[in-house]
C-alpha cells in the first residue's frame, strides 16, 4: 500500500484536469506526445515494482488519450523481454492524436494487437486497464460493460491507468459498470471522485505522479476539493502545557440514549474523554446510570427523566453532543427542543438529525453529522440521489442548514462555508461499517470543540482521528470490528509523537 504522504492534498474536477493538460501543451510548450509518454513510463515502473513477478501482460486499450496510455506501458513491457498482447475495445481506426502515434510504435515492434472478443485470456498475469479516462459522462452499457465485468470475474491483478475505467472522475460513482482495480495510478492531479462514494472500492491502492507539470499551471487552478488523513492532520496537535488542568480543556454535555440504548450514550461520552475532554457529562435514561458508571466512572451520569433536570447541566456545558440512541419519542423530542433553544455549539448526530429533518433550522454553531440516509431525510430525496453526488448532496445541507457538515460513509466529506472546498477524509475502512461507530465520531468532534478548535477544524480533526483509529484497531481484522475497540488508539493518536 502506497504511504498516503506522497498523495496531494488537492483534488480537482475532471475538467480542470483536462485544462491543466491543454495549458501544459499549448502555454508551457510540453508535446502531448511527451506527457503521455511520461505517464505510460510512470506506469510501467511501478508495475514493475508491484509485480515484478509479472511476465504476461494483457493490456485493455480505448481509443483515446487513456487508450495511448495503454500503449506506452505495453511498448515499454514488450522492450523489457516480457509477453504482451493488447485488446483493442472500439475501432482502431478511430485512434487519433498522440494516441494514434503510440498505437504504431507499439505495431513497429510487431507487438500482439488484437480487436478484443466477448471473452478474456485467463493466461495473464497482470491486467492493464487503459480504456476509458476521466472524461466519461454517460453509462457503460452493452459489450463493454459485459468486458469490464470479465475484468472484474477473472481474479487478475488489474492497474487502472488514471482512473478506473466506468467511475465517474468527479462524483466518485459508477456509470453502469466499472473496473475494480487493485492500484490505479493518477496523472497529472487527483480526481475527486476517486476518494468518495465507489471511488475507493474501484480504485484500491491510489498512486500518483505528476508528470513532471509546472507548478504554475496548478496555480491558476482553485482546487475542488482538499484530502484530508491523519498523518497531516496530526501535525495540527501540539503538547499540553505543564500547567494545563481540566478546565482547560472544555466540557461535553452529551444528552443521549433513549430506554434501550444507553450503549449509544456511553460509547459518545467516552470517545468525548478520550480525545482529550476535561469534563464529560451525560444527560440519559436513569436505568442506564448503574451499567455506564460501573464500567467508566469518570463519565459523569446523569439520570434526565424530565426536561427541568436538564437544566443544570447546560448551565455548566460548553459543547453539546446530542442524538446518540436519543429516539424520536416524547423524551427525545422535549431533550432536542430543549437543546435547540441554547446558545451553545453543538454537535448533532442520529436521532436529532431525524428531528431537524421534520422541524427544519439553521445555525451557524453547530455540525451536523448525517449518514446518507439522515441526509436524504435533511433534504427531502433518496439515498441513491445522495450517492450520486456525495460532494453536491454536503454542499446543499451546509446552504441549508449552514454550520459544519459531516456526511459519513466511505469518503467522509467535511462542507463548512461556500468560500472553502469541501474535504474529503481518505483514512478509514470497511469493518467501521458497524453499529456504534457515528456515536464515536460524535464524541470525538464534540472534544475537540470543546479544547477550543474552530468547528470545520474540529470536523477534520474528529473525522480523521476517528478514521484513523479504525484503520488501526483494524489490524486485527476488519470483520467483527466494534466501535469500543476504538477508544485506547482514540487516546494514543490524540497525543502528539504517537504513530
Amino acid at each position: 500500500m502506497p504511504d498516503k504522504d506522497c498523495l496531494p492534498a488537492a483534488l480537482y474536477r475532471a475538467d480542470q484536469v483536462r485544462e491543466m493538460d491543454r495549458q501544459a501543451i499549448e502555454e508551457y510548450g510540453i508535446p502531448g506526445d511527451t506527457l503521455m509518454e511520461r505517464a505510460g513510463q510512470a506506469a510501467f515502473d511501478l508495475l514493475r515494482r508491484r509485480w515484478p513477478r509479472a511476465k504476461r501482460i494483457l493490456v485493455l486499450a480505448g481509443t483515446g488519450n487513456n487508450g495511448g496510455d495503454g500503449f506506452v506501458v505495453a511498448r515499454l513491457a514488450l522492450q523489457a523481454g516480457l509477453h504482451v498482447r493488447v485488446l483493442q475495445l472500439g475501432d482502431r481506426e478511430r485512434i487519433r492524436g498522440d494516441a494514434r502515434t503510440n498505437a504504431m510504435r507499439y505495431a513497429a515492434l510487431s507487438g500482439d494487437w488484437q480487436p478484443c472478443g466477448d471473452d478474456l485470456p485467463r493466461d495473464a498475469d497482470l491486467i492493464v486497464d487503459a480504456v476509458l479516462g476521466t472524461g466519461l459522462e454517460r453509462r457503460v452499457e452493452g459489450r463493454w460493460a459485459r468486458i469490464l465485468g470479465h475484468v472484474n470475474a477473472a481474479r487478475i491483478p488489474v492497474l487502472s491507468l488514471d482512473v478506473p475505467s466506468g467511475l465517474h472522475s468527479d462524483t466518485g460513482v459508477i456509470l453502469g459498470t466499472a473496473v475494480c482495480a487493485d492500484v490505479t495510478i493518477s496523472f497529472i492531479a487527483l480526481k475527486q471522485g476517486m476518494f468518495t462514494a465507489d471511488g475507493p472500492d474501484c480504485c484500491g491502492d491510489i498512486h500518483f505522479h505528476a508528470l513532471d507539470v509546472p507548478a504554475r499551471v496548478y496555480a491558476r487552478q482553485l482546487l475542488s476539493a482538499r484530502r484530508l488523513d491523519w498523518s497531516r492532520q496530526r501535525e495540527l496537535l501540539r503538547p499540553r502545557k505543564r500547567t494545563a488542568h481540566k478546565g482547560d480543556f472544555g466540557h461535553v454535555l452529551a444528552v443521549a440514549g433513549d430506554l434501550g440504548f444507553g450503549g449509544a450514550a456511553r460509547l459518545c461520552a467516552e470517545a468525548a474523554l478520550r480525545t482529550g475532554a476535561g469534563l464529560v457529562s451525560l444527560a440519559t435514561r436513569r436505568e442506564h446510570l448503574p451499567a455506564i458508571l460501573a464500567g467508566r466512572p469518570e463519565i459523569m451520569a446523569h439520570a434526565v427523566e424530565e426536561v427541568s433536570a436538564l437544566e443544570p447541566l447546560l448551565a455548566r456545558a460548553g459543547v453539546i453532543a446530542i442524538g446518540p440512541g436519543l429516539g424520536r419519542h416524547e423524551w427525545g423530542m422535549a431533550l432536542w427542543e430543549k437543546v435547540m433553544a441554547q446558545e451553545l455549539p453543538m454537535v448533532v448526530d442520529a436521532d436529532a438529525l431525524n428531528l431537524l429533518s421534520e422541524a427544519p433550522g439553521r445555525r451557524e454553531d453547530w455540525v451536523l453529522t448525517p449518514h446518507p440516509g439522515e441526509a436524504a431525510r435533511l433534504l427531502g430525496c433518496t439515498t441513491r440521489d445522495i450517492h450520486a453526488d456525495r460532494y453536491g448532496a454536503a454542499r446543499e445541507l451546509q446552504q441549508r442548514y449552514g454550520g459544519v457538515v459531516v456526511l459519513k460513509g466511505a469518503g467522509s466529506i467535511i462542507a463548512g462555508d461556500a468560500h472553502q472546498p469541501p474535504a474529503v477524509c481518505s483514512d478509514g475502512n470497511p469493518g467501521m461499517a458497524s453499529g456504534g461507530m457515528g456515536d464515536v465520531v460524535t464524541g470525538i468532534i464534540a472534544a475537540w470543540l470543546a479544547q477550543g478548535w474552530p468547528a470545520r477544524e474540529a470536523a477534520q480533526l474528529g473525522v480523521c482521528l476517528h478514521a484513523a483509529a479504525a484503520d488501526k484497531a483494524a489490524r486485527a481484522g476488519e470483520r467483527g470490528l466494534l466501535a469500543s475497540d476504538l477508544m485506547s488508539h482514540i487516546r494514543r493518536l490524540a497525543n502528539p509523537g504517537n504513530d
